[in-house]
């Protein structure tokens, strides 16, 4: 019973020194892109030693990949027996991610950023994570054009592309400087052109 208690300890000690890490990494990160920082700059930020990050997460690289995961992990919407109203939910719970979450934002589209640029650590990272989210968004129109909430023509690779390509650009939108004033509206706007775009 002892060990099994201390054991927890360690794991929630461990979790801890890891969530704190990751908040260190995002808040630096969305502040002054991944370049400028280091694992000892991360440590200290995040009240440790300057070899903690490297203890925790082994490497610089694995660092990135669990801020991106950390920042891109929110719940979607459930499928309600409409694909049409379950896609407009899911941009809508996208982009107001965004707008809650500043800091983690900032910090996924700085990388996102990066790795466009050609980032040689981060460019694979995301062309994985885009490539399935866009699987999941075609596979959504795909139950949208079954159900018959969405035009039988819509191309569902196309339709994930343009869908993809709407949320990250309104997400770009939301954290730049300066704001966009009503972000509500702007959403409210982009609900109803994808609604006009697919629905029959």
């Amino acid at each position: 019973m002892v060990a099994e208690q201390s054991r927890r300890t360690q794991e929630q000690r461990r979790a801890d020194t890891e969530r704190r890490v990751i908040d260190a990494a995002t808040a630096l990160i969305a502040t002054h892109g991944s370049h400028g920082i280091t694992l000892a700059q991360v440590g200290e930020a995040a009240g440790y030693s300057r070899g903690i990050v490297h203890h925790q997460f082994g490497s610089r690289e694995r660092l990135l990949e669990a801020v991106i995961e950390d920042a891109a992990d929110f719940p979607l919407p459930e499928y309600d027996g409409n694909g049409l109203d379950h896609l407009v939910a899911i941009l809508d719970t996208y982009v107001r991610n965004v707008v809650k979450r500043n800091s983690a934002a900032r910090a996924f589209l700085r990388l996102w950023g990066e790795a466009i640029a050609a980032d040689p650590m981060l460019t694979p990272i995301f062309a994985a994570r885009d490539a399935a989210f866009r699987t999941l968004l075609a596979e959504r129109v795909r139950v949208g054009v079954a159900d018959g909430s969405m035009r039988a023509d819509v191309d569902p690779g196309a339709a994930a592309a343009y869908l993809l390509a709407v949320m990250r650009g309104l997400a770009l939108q939301l954290i730049s400087t300066p704001p966009v004033r009503n972000p509500t509206r702007v959403i409210a706007e982009a609900q109803r052109a994808t609604r006009a775009a697919f629905g029959v």
